[in-house]
């Protein structure tokens, strides 16, 4: 072999090395063939196996509706499951209709994120004239008397205290109807579309001529959803759940016993709340939940009757029965 011909063969070989070189960094730069993971016992002309698939999850179980929901005497119901936001029910339950004293629960879940709870209130001299007015329930409030606004939110919600309910009202936004507006804007803010306030207790307003004065509504829905809301609110739960309150007398204030006005604890011992109404627009009314087998569900009925005030609590208890039993199956 010639001296050229050697060099020649030397000075390929040399390029054809180069020329691998430049490949391969290009590959790892690029991420083609990553650092560190090059098969060294791979046998020539054998792919490399691609790696163990994950397997497919399994969708949770969660209630599932099979079949309709069971009769009701209510004029509109809805069922909510609060644990996966499942409707199981629905029940005209878009219709805006009046809704009475389940009004509270936006009162007082406004109060809980607007207040200081510490805050001390007096009860004005014009209180008991107002509820006796308006034909209202009350916590049997007593003028001069100074209460926390803790202790208010239990007068509110057990007894149903439209006392309560302006004495609220004022002290957190100044006036009835200024704290009416801040309700408004607290349902618009969270999607509730069927609900509109005029007063913060639920009571029923009239004309000069004694017709009901418009504005006043909510549907099921509404009021199941804003309520779901609220139980994820520690102190709101724990003040719907409670069966009575006492209040010791104190040099600010006589002594105050409270009674829940929510039967269903006592039809329904899964129930966890929340707040009866009643007016003669809006018949007798429930939002109820209650906690089973860890299943929380929220419902409402509306106008269950205008003459029975137990209906409310069996229609209540039907649609819960029928709700926790429903099948487990995958969600899909």
């Amino acid at each position: 072999m010639t001296r050229q011909r050697l060099l020649a063969l030397v000075f390929a070989c040399l390029s054809g090395l180069l020329t691998l070189s430049i490949v391969l960094f290009a590959c790892i730069s690029t991420g083609v063939i990553p650092l560190g993971t090059t098969n060294t016992h791979a046998t020539p002309g054998m792919m490399t196996p691609s790696p163990t698939p994950e397997p497919t999850p399994i969708p949770p179980s969660v209630l599932t509706v099979v079949g309709g929901a069971p009769p009701i005497d209510a004029k509109a119901a809805y069922l909510l499951d609060t644990d996966t936001g499942n409707v199981l029910d629905d029940q005209n339950a878009e219709q805006p209709l009046p809704m009475a004293s389940t009004t509270k629960i936006m009162t007082a879940l406004v109060v809980i994120e607007a207040a200081n709870l510490k805050q001390e209130v007096t009860v004005s001299p014009d209180i008991p004239q107002y509820v006796f007015q308006h034909n209202g329930s009350n916590a049997k409030l007593v003028p001069g008397d100074t209460l926390t606004i803790n202790d208010l939110l239990y007068a509110l919600m057990l007894p149903s205290g439209d006392d309560a309910a302006i004495v609220l009202a004022r002290a957190v936004a100044g006036s009835s109807d200024a704290f009416v507006g801040m309700m408004n804007c607290f349902a618009l803010r969270h999607h509730l579309f069927q609900t509109h306030f005029i007063n913060p207790d639920g009571l029923t307003y009239y004309d000069a001529n004694g017709k009901p004065l418009p504005g006043h509504y909510s549907s099921a829905r509404d009021l199941a959803r804003l309520t779901a809301y609220a139980l994820s609110n520690p102190l709101f739960a724990k003040i719907v759940g409670t069966r009575q309150y006492d209040l010791a007398w104190s040099p600010k204030h006589g002594a105050y016993h409270w009674t829940n006005t929510n039967d269903l604890f006592n039809l329904y011992p899964a129930t966890t709340g929340v707040k009866t109404g009643f007016t003669n627009e809006a018949g007798y009314c429930l939002v109820f939940s209650a906690t089973r087998d860890h299943h929380h569900l929220v419902g409402t009925v509306l106008f269950s009757s205008d003459t029975d005030t137990n209906q409310r609590f069996r229609d209540a208890k039907t649609l819960l029965e029928w709700g926790f039993g429903l099948p487990m199956l995958p969600a899909y």
